[in-house]
C-alpha cells in the first residue's frame, strides 16, 4: 500500500483497510462526535482526537459535567466523523463510548494546547476522558483530489453517467 495520503489504494485485506482508516484519521485529527440526547435526537460537536494511533479506540478529553458526557452515560452508542478536505477523504466510526478518568492515560495523552479548555492542566476539576471503542468504520477516499472530482461531476452532467466518486470501504473491528 502506498504511503501517499492522496492515493486511494484498494485494500486487499481487512488489515489494509484498517491501516487506511488509521492513516485517514491521523491526517484529519479534528472530528465531529455525535451522541444521542436524552430526548432521542442526535447531537454533534467538534472534538480534537488525542491519540492518532488508532487501534480501535479513540480518546478525547472532556468535562465530566458536559452534556456529551451525560449523554454517553445514558446511551453509549456514538459516531465519530472525520473529514480531511486536503486529501478528499472522510471516515465515519461507529462505536461505544465510556467516560472515566485514568491519570496515567491522561498523562500519556496530554497536549499543552489543551490548556485552552482545561486551564489547570491535568489537575483541572472535573477533567475526564472519553474512550470510543470502534465497532465499525467506513471511509471514502477520492483518488484524484477535488479538481478531478469536479471534472468528473462536469463530465457526468454532459454524459448523463454518474462520476467515479472514489473508493468506499467498510471495516469491522
Amino acid at each position: 500500500m502506498s504511503s501517499d495520503p492522496t492515493s486511494a489504494a484498494d485494500p486487499t485485506s481487512a488489515a489494509d483497510a484498517r491501516r487506511r482508516v488509521t492513516e485517514l484519521i491521523r491526517q484529519a485529527r479534528i472530528c465531529m462526535l455525535t451522541t444521542i440526547g436524552v430526548d432521542g435526537r442526535m447531537v454533534s460537536r467538534p472534538m480534537a482526537l488525542q491519540e492518532a494511533e488508532f487501534d480501535g479506540d479513540l480518546w478525547f478529553f472532556a468535562s465530566a459535567d458536559s452534556p456529551k458526557v451525560r449523554q454517553i452515560r445514558v446511551n453509549p452508542e456514538v459516531n465519530v466523523a472525520f473529514s480531511d478536505q486536503r486529501h478528499d477523504a472522510w471516515v465515519s466510526v461507529s462505536g461505544t463510548a465510556q467516560e472515566g478518568y485514568d491519570r496515567a492515560k491522561a498523562e500519556q495523552l496530554w497536549n499543552p494546547l489543551l490548556k485552552t479548555w482545561f486551564p489547570d492542566g491535568l489537575d483541572t476539576p472535573g477533567l475526564t476522558l472519553i474512550k470510543v471503542h470502534a465497532n465499525s468504520a467506513e471511509y471514502w477516499d477520492s483518488p484524484g483530489g477535488a479538481v478531478v472530482n469536479l471534472l468528473g461531476f462536469a463530465r457526468a452532467a454532459v454524459t448523463g453517467r454518474p462520476p467515479k466518486a472514489g473508493e468506499n470501504h467498510e471495516v469491522s473491528y
